[in-house]
């Protein structure tokens, strides 16, 4: 199973996908509060397949959760009853309830088998439209889902998840290394070498924090604030890309230098 991940084109109509997630938000936060109410009256979650009856009941009558595709619905319920089923199969120890999202923040929404067709080059038909991504690289093997993903900065992905029948290569001069993870370096090799961490905040905490500071001295909610919102949101996502871009560098690096790495 391999993700592929690929930018959407700005384009007017992206709006309707990010009703979509709004909607999607909506429907998740209601979901949420049937389990709360649920477990207050029988102290126990409530049955994945119970939820999902009730929500499609629901959406046939609310023309808003109806943006929303049935398999995005039951998507939100079966993530639900997982975490649900987490926290109460390990009694809450390292694992946390779902908890309300602010709409607004939520960030995505899944389809499976229906509700999106590729239409050849760089088109995606979701619902009724059609948009344009940045195809990077083909997409080979067979789609499984599709999840639609908003960012902060309100730019949208769509990652699309595909059973790849490739076989894994088979190790060719046999070595071997051994890694162990640290606080002050990144990672330790049993060849003796030591990678550090390029403390990609450390390098850009100034930026952050007079970014910071600039939306915390704008009145909440008005131009001036989103305005300073969205560059604070650049920061980080700047900062979360060379962490990244990074990692994939050293993980090219390692698996060319060595056949077998063993982690602690």
């Amino acid at each position: 199973m391999r993700t592929l991940k690929f930018k959407l084109y700005r384009h007017k109509r992206n709006r309707y996908l990010k009703q979509q997630i709004n909607a999607a938000g909506v429907i998740y936060n209601h979901c949420i509060a049937l389990h709360k109410r649920y477990y207050r009256l029988w102290g126990k979650h409530l049955n994945c397949a119970q939820l999902q009856k009730h929500i499609a009941k629901l959406r046939k009558r609310n023309s808003f959760w109806q943006l929303v595709g049935s398999q995005a619905v039951q998507d939100i319920c079966q993530r639900i009853d997982k975490a649900y089923k987490l926290f109460f199969k390990h009694d809450g120890k390292g694992f946390r309830p779902p908890s309300f999202k602010k709409v607004k923040k939520y960030k995505s929404f899944t389809l499976k088998q229906a509700g999106y067709k590729f239409l050849g080059g760089n088109r995606v038909k979701i619902g009724d439209k059609v948009y344009q991504f940045w195809k990077s690289r083909e997409i080979e093997g067979k789609i499984k889902t599709l999840t639609v993903k908003r960012t902060p900065l309100g730019e949208l992905f769509i990652a699309v998840v595909v059973d790849s029948s490739e076989k894994p290569i088979a190790p060719e001069s046999g070595k071997t290394a051994g890694f162990d993870f640290g606080l002050k370096d990144f990672l330790t090799c049993s060849e003796g070498f030591k990678i550090k961490s390029p403390l990609f905040l450390k390098q850009s905490i100034k930026d952050v924090r007079k970014a910071s500071q600039t939306l915390s001295s704008k009145k909440k909610g008005s131009r001036n604030w989103n305005k300073a919102r969205r560059n604070l949101a650049r920061k980080h996502e700047a900062i979360v890309n060379r962490r990244r871009d990074w990692q994939w560098k050293l993980a090219h690096e390692l698996t060319d230098r060595f056949d077998v790495l063993y982690f602690e």
